[in-house]
């Protein structure tokens, strides 16, 4: 079975969305990209909510180095109710039950499936009990506003996997402990 990540940027005090995240990547390194990059190498697929979907296909198509390249050709599962179309090259809009469709894509064969951020999307497949590998990059920055990782509703045992330095980023690798149903 194929295993779903997420890899989220998160500041010291929790903010994983907002204008303070685009700070982030000022911090990253030649390895810190290497990392990332050979993860996105790894995957088949990416899954993405619509407000990711939309910020992406803005950014991505167009740009020509080995990150864009990737982003570009990978396939794009977009969990929207509202999206007519998703024009970006390779993208699938999926509608019906979360759980159930990323249940299915699970089941297929290929590689491992990808989300990047911790939106509605992926608090969703934490909480359904979907997500495998939650790898959470710490970046030196309080951001004071902005989403915050952690949600009051939110509860999840992990378990630490790996922990990988950068020069300026830590990347915590967690394995979620999920109570059986």
């Amino acid at each position: 079975m194929r295993k779903l990540i997420e890899h989220t940027l998160v500041s010291l005090d929790g903010v994983c969305t907002g204008p303070e995240v685009m700070r982030f990547f000022q911090y990253r390194d030649d390895a810190c990209f290497r990392d990332g990059l050979g993860q996105l190498l790894a995957c088949d697929a990416m899954l993405m909510g619509r407000t990711t979907y939309e910020e992406f296909a803005k950014i991505w198509p167009g740009r020509s180095h080995p990150w864009a390249d990737r982003i570009n050709s990978i396939t794009k599962y977009v969990f929207s109710s509202t999206l007519r179309e998703a024009e970006w090259a390779n993208s699938v809009i999926v509608r019906g039950d979360v759980t159930t469709e990323v249940s299915k894509l699970k089941q297929r064969d290929g590689g491992d499936l990808l989300i990047y951020g911790h939106g509605l999307l992926a608090q969703t497949l934490l909480k359904s009990q979907l997500l495998d590998v939650l790898d959470l990059s710490v970046h030196p920055v309080i951001a004071g506003s902005g989403g915050l990782f952690f949600h009051e509703d939110t509860r999840a045992a992990m378990q630490l996997v790996t922990v990988t330095t950068f020069s300026k980023i830590v990347k915590l690798t967690y394995e979620p402990q999920y109570q059986r149903r």
